[in-house]
């Protein structure tokens, strides 16, 4: 297995394990992890989306937006879950949405090399090269970044006490 397969392989198996989550609370998209609050699963979902729409299109392509940016006051990193559902879109748009932007992460690795993973990423951020810096880390962080939110997933499920989908 080439260093591309690894990644296609690791980034199908993030998002499936996260999706199931996600979709399992799309019946209580607001409940929240802890009764201080914390990300929701709508919160999440749209989160995902933008953030690895912008990751690829703005950070490995270099290219000035995402098709997903209208959504950033909304699900940007350093934003907030909201708890009136109205202020966001429709659960299922966003589940359409993160196919969608998947289907275009493949796409885009599908064109690179091994060789390529090592390059500069052209936009990445002042300060996130550590995360950025490659075109290999922007990818990286696509495969751990459904897994962080996978755990405050699992939390909002507790919460609701849901039984285990896994043991």
């Amino acid at each position: 297995m080439n260093t591309t397969a690894f990644i296609k392989s690791s980034l199908e198996a993030s998002k499936s394990a996260t999706l199931g989550l996600i979709v399992d609370l799309k019946d209580n998209p607001l409940a929240q992890p802890t009764a201080n609050g914390g990300n929701h699963a709508h919160w999440i979902l749209g989160h995902l989306v933008v953030s690895e729409s912008g990751i690829i299109h703005n950070i490995v392509l270099g290219n000035d937006s995402s098709p997903h940016s209208k959504w950033e006051p909304l699900f940007g990193h350093t934003t907030q879950p909201l708890t009136d559902d109205s202020t966001y879109p429709p659960f299922d748009e966003l589940l359409n949405a993160w196919e969608e932007v998947r289907a275009f992460t493949l796409a885009t690795l599908d064109t690179l090399t091994d060789d390529d993973l090592d390059k500069k990423a052209p936009g990445c951020p002042e300060g996130w090269e550590s995360f950025f810096g490659t075109i290999g880390q922007c990818y990286a962080t696509q495969i751990f970044h459904p897994t962080m939110h996978y755990g405050q997933l699992a939390d909002i499920r507790k919460s609701l006490s849901r039984e285990l989908l896994m043991a």
